[in-house]
């Protein structure tokens, strides 16, 4: 059973701390009926005054009173606030795909909240709403994983590193047949082996970016890999595959060559007490 090599033990604390680093101090929450959902920069709140009139400046945030309107009706109010921001260029990078803002929970990472709204993706980032997602790290024998390098066409993090397959959890999508289909159209992982992903937990990671406060829980899982098995993208949002053995892991994660959120998830799944069965693979 391989142990990880000090250099890898070494540099895993830091991806942790990079993908996981505490709110800036000055942004504004935005509340929903009192809830806490996301944050945005106060600079953003003169463009939202043009396109969310019923939208109120008090106690420090911003305020919508949603009222008795049902998770339709909600859905559908933010979602032509976002499409009035995305005509003023404000927001960006539209992929025509919804996630889920949950009611907040104590542990996102443990427990799922409520659906309150469903919203296009991209407009996530500008609000500051939590969102969740899937990564599969990928195990071959002998303790060595396969990463893909994103595309440069990809919106965010082009030409960075990357976990086997990952992607955004979608609105109603469940967990597993998310990683499942991720890894069809990433990687090309048949149906029949991706069958064995087994979830290891999740993290959350919280960092500022261009477009806004990126707040997303990591759903981890892992795939042993039969021997000489050639990863296929599908979807050409990944250019190259790579089969790096943990010392050169360590010297890529080191050199900064991962995308934060593909960094913390190969240093969550090879802390993770099933690390060593993993790398038995």
């Amino acid at each position: 059973m391989p142990a990880l090599p000090r250099s890898l033990v070494a540099v895993l604390p830091r991806c942790l701390q990079l993908a996981q680093q505490p709110l800036p101090a000055g942004l504004l929450p935005l509340r929903m009926n009192g809830l806490t959902l996301g944050h945005l920069h106060p600079m953003r709140r003169a463009v939202l005054s043009e396109v969310w009139p019923e939208l109120r400046t008090g106690d420090g945030g911003l305020d919508w009173d949603a009222g008795a309107l049902d998770i339709e009706a909600r859905s559908a109010r933010i979602e032509a606030v976002a499409l009035a921001l995305r005509a003023r260029g404000a927001i960006t990078g539209w992929r025509g795909e919804r996630y889920v803002c949950e009611r907040p929970v104590d542990d996102p990472c443990a427990a799922r909240g409520d659906p309150l709204f469903r919203l296009e993706r991209a407009a996530f980032r500008f609000f500051g709403l939590m969102s969740r997602a899937v990564h599969v790290n990928g195990f071959l024998p002998g303790a060595r994983l396969v990463c893909g390098r994103r595309a440069m066409s990809k919106a965010t993090d082009p030409g960075r590193l990357d976990n086997l397959a990952a992607g955004g959890l979608t609105a109603d999508e469940d967990l597993v047949a998310c990683a499942r289909r991720e890894l069809m159209e990433e990687a090309g992982v048949p149906m029949a082996l991706s069958a064995a992903v087994q979830s290891r937990g999740a993290l959350r990671s919280t960092r500022m970016e261009a477009e806004g406060l990126h707040d997303e829980v990591l759903h981890v899982f892992s795939l042993a890999l039969p021997a000489g098995f050639l990863p296929l993208n599908r979807d050409g949002e990944v250019s190259e595959f790579l089969t790096l053995d943990l010392e050169t892991l360590a010297q890529r994660l080191a050199g900064g060559e991962f995308s934060h959120d593909a960094a913390a998830v190969c240093a969550f799944g090879l802390q993770h007490a099933q690390a060593l069965t993993d790398l038995r693979a």
